[in-house]
């Protein structure tokens, strides 16, 4: 890998991982269509540790005050139900399933699920759920001539229940094209959570498993001698900077926008890829799309 392959990945990282659009699918679209070799899930992960240490910073006195309640509340009872100790209770449990998937389904995650008409097939199928969410949410905050608005849930309201869907809905993001932001939002929105408060724990959720897959995967690497080491390490501090500047920018946007635009962009490249692949100008395999 060039510096110049890692400078445009490292940017495409940081731009597109909090957004619903999948960082995973924007990684392997941004090599196919430059005739780059895949980066693969490896890549993929050492990255995406840089961000989420941009989350770490970002949302630094969430987690501090979560890591504080939620480890007094291991010898003090009174503390358990404390709102941040729960919340620390409710990221560990809704962690398992990627967990459990992650480690199950490895082989598949690095080699089939990769191909390009699942990747193109998973942002359509996942843009339309996206948009079906957001909508509902809408009719929700506005209400209608005879129906008031109607008041969502907020993460105090989060249950061990609606913390394992949360973590099954961010288990479905191992399929590049499903987005891990997209999938846990729209799954707290169906849920009736508000959307900053889906989107609040969607961060928060994924640190456990971005981290435990990106130190996993840098491991293997380290044992590995095809790893670009330079390169890859100037990609994940590009993918930190960039990613903290696109949360700072999407929690403001969430809170009045709506997630509409996601929904076209995604299903219209979704429309675009299987257009290339149906023409064989673009190789839906991994290896073949190496240049």
């Amino acid at each position: 890998m060039s510096w110049f392959e890692s400078l445009i990945l490292g940017l495409v990282q940081g731009l597109t991982e909090f957004l619903p659009v999948s960082s995973s699918a924007h990684l392997r679209l941004t090599a196919a269509f430059s005739g780059w070799h895949d980066p693969g899930a490896a890549f993929t992960a050492i990255t995406q540790i840089g961000t989420e240490a941009a989350v770490l910073i970002y949302f630094r006195k969430d987690i501090g005050r979560i890591i504080s309640a939620w480890t007094r509340s291991l010898t003090d009872k009174s503390m358990r139900h404390n709102p941040d100790a729960r919340m620390g209770w409710l990221v560990i449990v809704g962690s398992i399933p990627i967990g459990v998937l992650g480690l199950t389904l490895k082989d598949q995650i690095e080699g089939p699920f990769r191909d390009l008409r699942i990747t193109a097939t998973m942002l359509i199928v996942v843009g339309v759920i996206i948009g079906i969410a957001d909508r509902m949410a809408a009719r929700d905050e506005k209400g209608g001539r005879h129906r008031a608005p109607k008041q969502r849930k907020e993460l105090e309201n989060l249950s061990v229940r609606d913390g394992l869907i949360y973590g099954l809905c961010q288990a479905a993001a191992l399929i590049p094209g499903v987005s891990r932001s997209g999938a846990t939002i729209s799954g707290g929105l169906f849920m009736g959570y508000r959307r900053e408060a889906a989107a609040r724990y969607s961060f928060l959720l994924a640190i456990p498993a971005v981290l435990a897959s990106g130190l996993f995967e840098l491991t293997d690497a380290m044992e590995s001698d095809h790893v670009s080491w330079g390169p890859t390490l100037f990609a994940t501090v590009i993918a930190f900077a960039t990613g903290y500047a696109v949360i700072a920018w999407f929690m403001k946007f969430i809170s009045t926008k709506s997630f509409m635009p996601f929904v076209w962009y995604r299903i219209a490249l979704g429309i675009v890829i299987i257009a290339l692949v149906a023409t064989g100008a673009l190789s839906p395999h991994a290896a073949d799309s190496a240049g």
